[in-house]
């Protein structure tokens, strides 16, 4: 669908512009607008590696394995068939914790991770276990401390107070959490 729907936006676009003379600031506004994608794209970049790199030098000291006995409690509680599973909890809690970060996209390739070893442990190949649509409920909510992508966002787009979003996050990702727990 979306490929009928761009080309027709695009051929419209550029139909208004030669009708209504616009086409020299048609034009400016593509490459303004190809330079503050690849701006962005490089920004977000190096936001990603950062985070990256701390969440790997984690996991290769003991700060991993002192953060999931921290989780435990919570993960023992909401992943009840889990049991003493240290690996899928270490990954789970990895998930949690890039997160809490901000880190969306970097947390999606550990969040895959947990949920192929909980898809292993799960007796019923076809149906998600309770664990596992527990852990797609919290990477959808995804409480976060510090909302390190829309940070790097607004830092990028020049804002002028680029963490003021911080506090709105907290309320919207706790409300988030809190409705999609009490849904299931």
């Amino acid at each position: 669908m979306l490929n009928i729907v761009w080309p027709i936006f695009i051929i419209i676009s550029f139909s208004f512009a030669i009708f209504s003379g616009n086409l020299e600031k048609l034009n400016s506004s593509i490459f303004e607008s190809t330079n503050n994608a690849i701006n962005l794209s490089l920004n977000l970049l190096g936001t990603l590696c950062l985070w990256n790199g701390i969440m790997q030098i984690a996991n290769k000291t003991s700060l991993i394995q002192k953060l999931t006995k921290f989780l435990k409690p919570i993960i023992k509680f909401l992943f009840p068939e889990i049991k003493e599973n240290t690996q899928i909890q270490q990954e789970i809690s990895m998930n949690m914790i890039a997160n809490i970060l901000g880190l969306g996209n970097a947390a999606t390739p550990l969040g895959l991770k947990a949920m192929k070893s909980m898809q292993k442990e799960n007796k019923n190949k076809d149906i998600l276990s309770n664990s596992m649509a527990m852990f797609i409920v919290l990477n959808t909510a995804s409480i976060q401390l510090i909302p390190t992508t829309v940070i790097a966002i607004r830092n990028s787009l020049e804002s002028k107070n680029p963490t003021a979003i911080v506090f709105p996050v907290w309320v919207a990702t706790i409300c988030a959490a809190t409705a999609r727990y009490c849904s299931n």
